[in-house]
């Protein structure tokens, strides 16, 4: 019997084995793998990993899910930590580590920016979310989906969207459709600004008012010698600047 789930930890546990063994067919667990699960739930998802990588990790954070997966998987195998992901220490864990999960709907967008910070450590990520949320990961320029999400995070990562997943396959069925996506660093060798807080600034600014041109937007951050410089019109929008061009513009005005 599933335990009941918490809304204020928008639990929508996947129940559906045919959706369980594909995204384990995905994710592709082996003997030595160092792997973290954040947000294990009912354990279902952790007992197919745990059967297939020599450890586990498993970050909880309702205490009573916690207590049943200590109770379920043997501390040799399954490591259970009683915590938000949010504050969880993932230096901790051995590297290059695989990070996997369903995680909370309420709460994604702040896991997915956390574990961008942490992308010298990881080997690659695959996570199911709502659909509407992997599309803006995944999404390209001048597209509606693409924003402050896609490109902070495509500055980091490549990203592929696996497959969709129905409601249905959840307890309870949450309202919207939901997607697994993989994340693998772009690794030492990728483009990067020059300066990290600069560029996050640069991008916020260019999304804060969609549909204002960057020399509104972002008037303040870029001036005029700099989009010169970086050969970029700024009578264009943020929405059509590619990962590569706002970099470009980040190191003109610096």
């Amino acid at each position: 019997m599933l335990p009941r789930p918490r809304k204020r930890f928008g639990q929508h546990f996947l129940t559906d084995r045919h959706y369980l063994g594909r995204i384990v067919e995905a994710i592709g667990p082996q003997r030595g793998d160092a792997m973290a699960e954040i947000g294990p739930g009912t354990g279902l998802l952790t007992a197919e990993l745990a059967s297939r990588v020599d450890h586990l990790h498993a970050i909880e954070i309702d205490r009573d899910l916690a207590a049943e997966l200590r109770n379920r998987f043997p501390a040799s195998r399954v490591t259970v930590h009683e915590g938000d992901a949010l504050d969880f220490d993932f230096a901790s864990l051995p590297a290059p580590l695989r990070v996997v999960g369903n995680l909370p709907y309420n709460v994604s967008t702040p896991i997915l920016f956390r574990i961008a910070a942490l992308e010298g450590r990881i080997r690659d990520c695959t996570f199911l979310l709502q659909k509407e949320v992997v599309d803006r990961m995944v999404a390209r320029p001048a597209t509606a989906d693409y924003g402050r999400l896609s490109v902070m995070l495509q500055y980091r990562f490549e990203m592929h969207s696996l497959m969709d997943v129905p409601p249905g396959a959840f307890t309870p069925a949450p309202k919207v459709d939901s997607s697994v996506v993989r994340m693998v660093p772009l690794g030492p060798g990728r483009a990067k600004a020059d300066d990290a807080g600069l560029f996050e600034r640069l991008v916020a600014a260019a999304f804060s008012q969609r549909r204002k041109t960057l020399r509104n937007a972002a008037g303040a951050i870029a001036g005029p010698e700099a989009y010169e410089r970086a050969g970029i019109d700024p009578g264009r929008r943020g929405e059509t600047l590619s990962v590569h061009e706002f970099i470009a513009l980040c190191n003109a005005i610096g």
